[in-house]
């Protein structure tokens, strides 16, 4: 799918009430868009409310349905809240304990199943026989186009930007950037960066279709599955990937709060850390994409 800014700019405008233009922080020479920041601590809700009020009236008030590891969840859970209109979400039973009891708090109903269950359930399309409005994490066309706002927000504040690093687990957020950053300025390189616990999309390129690797890497965020929508999609999008070794990434964390007294989860942490591959030269942001971190994990972190 390639978007055009039009669609972007319109899908950004919806959300604008309802989230942060969040800042670019400088930190020696490193520049961070800190979308840990946003409402529910993550970028998501940014396409939620862009493909949530996409949708009819009498559609949007049946409620709101997804499926997520948490960060999506919790979104989906907040947009859902604030419009007035039940959720559900369809999550895996290894889901971080933060991120469900988020989604409790914000009055949504979480649904957990096995992960091996949940990935059968999207498979299978089985949204299609549930009578709420499904919003797809990753593959909705207004929730990507949604995303392409961070992507406006870095044009207006980095106007000599050469190259962004996002995080990537489904696609949606950087097919969203790229969407936007390249349709002003074809030239700014867009870097997808994930980690070795996790390299779905380097194995999928290096394969030239489908794969299954086992999630070992607490980028959770990052763990959705292979989709021949999202393969066909950042195959155009994405100029180069990166690979974070695990260890780089469980020390990125504690970095981030002691140089930017900044709080990133796994999959927040990823493009940072992947900073140190690229080297002085190119003005380059790095996405802090989120920053609902378990407590426990992050004091495990931070003593190590």
């Amino acid at each position: 799918m390639a978007l055009d800014l039009e669609t972007v700019r319109a899908a950004a405008e919806r959300a604008r009430p309802h989230v942060l233009h969040t800042p670019v922080l400088d930190i020696g020479g490193a520049r961070l868009k800190l979308e840990c920041l946003q409402p529910t601590g993550s970028f998501k809700v940014r396409g939620f409310f862009a493909a949530a009020l996409a949708l009819p009236e009498e559609k949007r008030q049946a409620g709101l349905l997804t499926v997520s590891a948490g960060n999506a969840a919790l979104a989906c859970a907040h947009v859902a809240r604030t419009l007035g209109v039940p959720c559900q979400v369809v999550m895996p039973d290894t889901a971080a304990r933060p991120k469900l009891e988020g989604v409790l708090r914000l009055g949504a109903q979480p649904r957990q199943m096995p992960r091996a269950e949940m990935l059968d359930w999207m498979d299978q399309r089985m949204w299609e026989w549930e009578p709420l409005a499904f919003i797809h994490p990753f593959g909705d066309e207004q929730l990507i186009a949604g995303h392409g706002g961070l992507g406006l927000e870095l044009l207006d504040d980095v106007p000599d930007l050469d190259c962004v690093l996002v995080p990537v687990g489904g696609g949606g957020l950087i097919s969203g950037v790229a969407g936007a950053v390249k349709a002003r300025n074809p030239r700014i390189r867009v870097i997808g960066v994930q980690s070795d616990g996790y390299p779905l999309w380097r194995e999928a390129y290096a394969a030239g279709g489908r794969v299954t690797p086992t999630p070992q890497t607490i980028a959770d965020g990052t763990t959705a599955p292979w989709t021949e929508a999202a393969h066909a999609r950042l195959r155009d999008l994405v100029d180069t990937w990166l690979t974070v070794p695990e260890p780089r990434l469980r020390a990125a964390i504690p970095e981030l709060a002691s140089r930017a007294k900044v709080v990133a989860e796994g999959a927040g942490a990823l493009a940072y850390a992947a900073l140190e591959q690229l080297g002085p030269g190119p003005v380059t942001v790095a996405v802090v994409s989120g920053g609902n971190i378990d407590p426990a994990l992050l004091a495990e972190l931070l003593s190590s």
